[in-house]
């Protein structure tokens, strides 16, 4: 088995794998680095475009793992892409808001290389796109391998609890198997239920490592973190002030609408409209009419009938009134620059009556990562339209995370049983501190992190 690393930096970026095995190429993602611009941001695809792909398998509908999904389609046209159902729903959606993304950026910015494809081909490509259930067997042999009779390896997607769609990949040759996690959460969030990876087994294992280099504190709980956050929202809310809680349009800013909505249903908040982006808004409406296909927590919850949600209106987010208490979940998770949360983290960093509240991770070299690490009273640069800035406002880091903890990364590993493990989607101490626990633990597994453009033979 013969697996290359296509992701053009070292820590998350563009996740992509190309894997040969018994004479058949998949193409596993094919995602965007969040902090490249251009054709710099997109999967090393050209190592390998001698190589035709059989298939394309999509591990879920974020942009890290499917931004670049048309520029795949266009080095391995006779590919056929295959994802789990739920993916199917979301996977045109999100990737015209790419071109969206990508004009405006090419517009305010200067980025000449945007789009990197167009409206139109993701309307050409569409077709090519098949969506399965969960723990169906799938062949991906191309079409005229299958027609001379030549065995086709398979494929199995297992649901990863991350978000809507999220699936760990399961390849099967004739003697050798695979699996690929994706992201993956084992623990339940406010709506989706921990992952189904409940019998795994493959000699070869590539698996995330975003929170390698977190370790959870003494008593942590989930229960304890969302306790604490609804008691730090009324206080704001008693001093009316308003709250912001930068998310990430699909699967973060559902769950804590999720969440939003259960507390004012106990009591626990007073009943008042949220206000969003119409991203978000597209998403949560995906969700509630997909919530009978979803392996979920409270199947009955409709955020668009639990909530009074209000889809913020281009440039209203720069000059709305902020008194009186508000709540505002808005994109983007980073506050990258000509969003909704960076107008309004911009407005709202100076006053001491405002609040910003994380639930995810934040690059430390994003608007949202500089915020996150100002003290209170600090001058800093927030971004280079917003400029310097000095914190006044109220900060709050609530872990919430969508991503399996190391811990639980760990022992998955024990229960593969792997011959080798290949290490990826974390900085290079993520990585570092598993490569270290694994080889402790099961000192007979290989652990390889491949670097950017290695081929492995695994």
């Amino acid at each position: 088995m013969k697996i290359t690393n296509l992701n053009p930096d070292t820590d998350i970026g563009a996740s992509a794998w190309a894997v040969e095995i018994e004479g058949h190429r998949l193409l596993m993602d094919a995602g965007i680095h969040p902090k490249r611009e251009g054709r710099a941001s997109l999967p090393l695809f050209d190592l390998v475009k001698k190589e035709p792909m059989d298939a394309i398998a999509i591990s879920h509908c974020h942009h890290d793992h499917v931004g670049a999904l048309p520029v795949a389609l266009r080095h391995f046209p006779q590919a056929h892409v295959l994802m789990s159902e739920l993916s199917y729903f979301l996977v045109e959606r999100v990737l015209h808001n790419s071109v969206n993304v990508m004009k405006q950026q090419r517009d305010e910015l200067g980025i000449k290389d945007y789009p990197l494809f167009s409206h139109d081909e993701v309307d050409d490509i569409a077709p090519l796109f098949q969506g399965f259930r969960y723990n169906r067997e799938v062949d991906w042999a191309a079409f005229h391998k299958s027609r001379a009779g030549a065995f086709s390896p398979t494929l199995e997607f297992h649901d990863a609890g991350h978000t809507l769609g999220s699936a760990g990949i399961m390849v099967r040759g004739q003697k050798e198997t695979l699996f690929y996690t994706g992201d993956v959460c084992f623990h339940d969030q406010t709506i989706l239920k921990s992952a189904r990876f409940d019998g795994i087994k493959a000699d070869v294992l590539i698996m995330e490592t975003t929170r390698g280099n977190r370790e959870l504190p003494p008593g942590f709980s989930r229960e304890k973190e969302i306790k604490r956050l609804s008691q730090a929202i009324q206080q704001v809310l008693n001093r009316k002030g308003s709250i912001l809680i930068p998310t990430f349009a699909l699967g973060r800013t559902q769950e804590i609408l999720a969440l939003l909505a259960i507390l004012m249903s106990k009591g626990k908040l007073n009943s008042q409209p949220v206000y969003i982006g119409g991203l978000g808004r597209v998403f949560s409406e995906i969700y509630d009419l997909e919530s009978h296909r979803t392996h979920r927590q409270h199947p009955n919850l409709q955020l668009h009938e639990a909530l009074n949600l209000v889809v913020l209106e281009k440039g209203q987010a720069e000059k709305m009134k902020l008194g009186g208490g508000r709540l505002f979940v808005t994109t983007a998770g980073m506050m990258s620059e000509h969003t909704a949360s960076h107008d309004l983290a911009l407005r709202m960093i100076g006053d001491k009556s405002q609040a910003i509240f994380f639930v995810g991770y934040t690059d430390p070299n994003t608007p949202g990562g500089c915020l996150r690490a100002a003290k209170h009273g600090e001058t800093f640069v927030f971004s280079p339209s917003g400029g310097e800035v000095t914190r006044c406002c109220e900060i709050e880091d609530f872990d919430l995370t969508a991503h399996a903890n190391r811990d639980e990364m760990l022992d998955f590993v024990g229960r593969v049983g792997p011959r080798t493990v290949l290490l990826s989607h974390g900085g290079d101490d993520s990585r570092d501190w598993f490569e270290t626990q694994i080889h402790a633990r099961y000192p007979s597994v290989k652990v390889i992190q491949p670097k950017p453009g290695q081929r492995v033979e695994a």
